[in-house]
């Protein structure tokens, strides 16, 4: 007996003078099973790679690795960058980058994953934009490749081979995308405003300095 989608069958047996009913997988379902599926593969792959590219970053950020300049060095930079308070952008940003990465690899919460990266990396297209457009001029291409992609994880989610899926979803639910998005929107803007601002005072600042 087929059910409706074709997710199983079954019937009734006779066992130990009694008639029982009993369900099977449907051929359809076993063949799911024993092939992965070819999505959640290439969503493992697109996962791991961002992850852990924007892990890196982030602890290049947070901790001084892989030559990076840690919480001292990454403070001074962005108060030099416009983003104020300096300290706590720093640890923004690298949570962002690292925790968003690690969370995106693991495939777990990815939607909340997704936006912590995409907002860090909005702050980043900003500082790049007067650049233009392609990375060998100094431009965003590469922020905004990265902040694209990690996004576009969030909003797919991780597939089956992810702790998402191990756990239920109960942290990839539809609500927690739409706040996570919304919210990392409103942040980001907050602070790219906040930043041109600060550039804003500090160029007037300077025009009124004597030659």
């Amino acid at each position: 007996m087929e059910q409706p989608g074709g997710c199983q069958s079954g019937g009734v047996r006779r066992r130990g003078g009694e008639w029982t009913a009993y369900v099977s997988p449907s051929p359809h379902l076993e063949n799911a099973m024993a092939h992965p599926n070819r999505r959640d593969l290439g969503l493992l792959v697109l996962r791991v790679g961002t992850g852990a590219v924007l892990a890196a970053h982030g602890t290049q950020k947070l901790f001084g690795w892989f030559g990076g300049g840690g919480i001292e060095g990454t403070t001074h930079a962005m108060e030099a960058m416009g983003f104020s308070p300096g300290r706590q952008s720093a640890v923004a940003a690298g949570l962002g980058e690292a925790g968003g990465g690690a969370l995106l690899a693991l495939g777990l919460a990815t939607p909340a994953a997704g936006a912590a990266a995409a907002g860090a990396m909005a702050g980043a297209v900003a500082v790049h934009a007067p650049a233009g457009f392609f990375a060998q001029g100094g431009g965003y291409e590469y922020p905004a490749f990265l902040g694209f992609t990690a996004a576009a994880i969030g909003i797919a989610g991780a597939g089956r081979y992810s702790l998402d899926h191990a756990t239920g979803h109960v942290l990839d639910r539809p609500w927690v995308v739409a706040t996570a998005f919304i919210g990392t929107a409103l942040a980001a803007a907050a602070v790219v405003g906040r930043r041109a601002q600060v550039r804003s005072a500090d160029d007037e600042a300077a025009d009124a300095e004597p030659v």
